[in-house]
């Protein structure tokens, strides 16, 4: 058998479990994870979202015990989203800051529960508690065309930020993608009394077709799409300009979503980025490792763990997704 004296063997530090952890470059942390949650109103026990296998619309407590679930796996970080009845949705989404409303009583009582030893990040958009399903106002330009108003939609992301930290959200997360969100909605905490409050921007939020199962899982009302205000999948550079503006306007965090689907957009994003940027592994991407999983085509764990990490290596701060607590409990 030959043996050639090769002045490199890079599978010396492959060679076993223990040399790969020893020189692994990208190290997953539970504390790099947030967990989206999804509160309902009118339901008496959680409820599973069918597209969305182990994920729920939770009660007040369910929420609260899931919540402690991912505390003890080492998670950090939740982040909410309503679902209202589909009787309290009007043109608006004035349920939305409404303080009965049913995000913002989730947002109370997951605070009184935790208190500062799990972060609350709220949602801060309205297509969940709009009866047309936008993220913002529906009027007409100037020609008679339906169109989402850019300007008039700030002043009730406003509003529903300041609800938000008064019920007790630590972080607020515009994820509407209206230009000027961010300077808007950091004026009114700050005029508030909330300068504490921080803001998690989507910045980088493109008009995707990976958030399918989403919209069951908070019961969209939306027809047609929304291509003028989410951004283009084919454009990359707008995403350096938008998370740019949104620094410059006080985002505390920046955010591209979805995650995989534009693992170049995080990295160039997060090259550029003076603050720290997390990813948005959505509803899309779990639902398809969890599809191919049942059909015995892909280890569901495996294949986990390795997105996880391909994400994490590819510059994202923090990681929102669906497998938290399951990848934390992983990690250990």
């Amino acid at each position: 058998m030959s043996s050639y004296e090769l002045p490199r063997r890079p599978r010396r530090l492959r060679q076993n479990p223990v040399m790969r952890a020893f020189t692994a470059e990208t190290r997953l942390n539970p504390a790099d994870f947030i967990l989206p949650l999804f509160v309902a109103d009118g339901i008496s026990e959680k409820r599973e979202i069918s597209s969305m296998p182990g994920q729920y619309q939770h009660t007040l407590d369910s929420l609260k015990q899931i919540s402690h679930e991912a505390l003890e796996a080492g998670v950090r970080c939740v982040d909410l989203f309503g679902v209202p009845l589909p009787e309290d949705k009007d043109a608006e989404g004035s349920v939305a800051w409404a303080s009965d409303g049913i995000l913002n009583r989730a947002l109370r009582a997951l605070r009184e529960e935790v208190g500062n030893d799990l972060l609350i990040m709220a949602d801060t958009c309205l297509d969940e508690f709009t009866d047309h399903g936008h993220c913002g106002l529906v009027g007409t330009d100037k020609h008679g065309n339906a169109v989402v108003l850019n300007d008039a939609t700030l002043d009730l992301y406003a509003r529903m930020a300041v609800a938000e930290a008064e019920a007790g959200a630590h972080i607020v997360s515009p994820s509407g993608m209206m230009d000027g969100q961010i300077a808007v909605i950091r004026a009114a905490l700050d005029q508030a009394g909330f300068e504490d409050v921080a803001i998690m921007a989507y910045s980088a939020k493109y008009a995707s077709a990976f958030y399918g199962p989403f919209r069951d899982a908070v019961g969209s009302t939306l027809t047609g799409d929304r291509r003028t205000y989410q951004q283009d999948p084919a454009n990359v550079r707008e995403s350096l300009l938008e998370a740019q503006l949104d620094v410059e306007e006080g985002a505390d965090f920046i955010m591209v979503k979805p995650a995989m689907p534009y693992l170049d957009v995080l990295s160039r994003v997060a090259e550029a980025s003076p603050v720290p940027v997390a990813a948005y592994q959505v509803s899309g991407e779990y639902a398809m490792l969890h599809a191919a999983a049942r059909n015995g085509w892909l280890d569901l764990e495996a294949t986990m763990m390795e997105s996880l990490t391909s994400i994490k290596r590819a510059g994202a701060d923090q990681i929102l997704t669906y497998f938290a607590i399951d990848a934390a409990r992983r990690i250990g």
